[in-house]
């Protein structure tokens, strides 16, 4: 009687198994040996001005930049160096300064641009100053002229109450409104006299400093004198 051995075809079936996964794996693995770059240099200036160099990110630069080289000697890629919650949210503060000094820089470049191109020149800088100043000065001159017109007015209100010098209450009503109209009317345009002539102030104050703002860049003044005959 013959005795056949079941149990012979699942070893070999198992045994084809691990050949065809060996053969998979030894594929990946060369696959992967061959797309993975190779082992970089790691070099960085420490706190004592030393350069180092390592195969590994270096601890002692942890605190600074540190640069990974290829073997050709070309830096592969730059490591920030590793900063503390305090260090990360200083150097956040400082980056928005920066950001916030940098709009102010460049928004004060725009302004002297329009500057520029509204007074090309210290002339018609002048021009406008003087226009700026006589609308003003015309404003003053209105009120001057309606106080003069309420000091004659005065003058007649002043006749009507000659008789009523000693006791101005017993005046008529009529009279006495008169003489409070005038004297408030005159306060008031006083008063807008006076603002007008602050106002003059701070046309003077912008017109200055826009002048000293534009001054350099207009550049040197062209010289006028004339050539001394020879």
């Amino acid at each position: 009687m013959r005795i056949r051995d079941h149990g012979k075809p699942v070893r070999l079936l198992a045994a084809a198994s691990f050949l065809l996964a060996s053969l998979a794996l030894c594929g990946a693995v060369h696959a992967q040996g061959k797309d993975a770059p190779a082992g970089g240099i790691y070099t960085c200036t420490d706190a004592q001005g030393r350069t180092l160099t390592a195969d590994r990110p270096i601890a002692a630069c942890s605190d600074r930049e540190q640069r990974e080289l290829s073997p050709s000697g070309l830096t592969r890629r730059k490591i920030e160096p590793t900063y503390s919650a305090r260090e990360m949210a200083e150097r956040e503060d400082r980056a928005r300064e920066a950001a916030v000094q940098a709009a102010k820089a460049t928004d004060e470049r725009r302004r002297e641009r329009a500057l520029l191109v509204r007074y090309p020149s210290a002339a018609s800088h002048d021009r406008e100053r003087n226009q700026a100043l006589s609308q003003v000065d015309a404003v003053i001159q209105a009120a001057q002229k309606r106080i003069a017109e309420l000091a004659d007015d005065r003058k007649k209100i002043d006749e009507e109450l000659e008789f009523y010098k000693a006791d101005t209450s017993k005046a008529p009503g009529a009279t006495r409104r008169k003489f409070e109209d005038n004297t408030q009317s005159m306060a008031v345009q006083n008063r807008f006299i006076a603002e007008q002539e602050e106002e003059k102030k701070r046309v003077n104050a912008r017109f200055d400093e826009e002048r000293a703002r534009l001054k350099p860049l207009w550049g040197p003044a062209p010289s006028t004198a004339a050539a001394a005959p020879r």
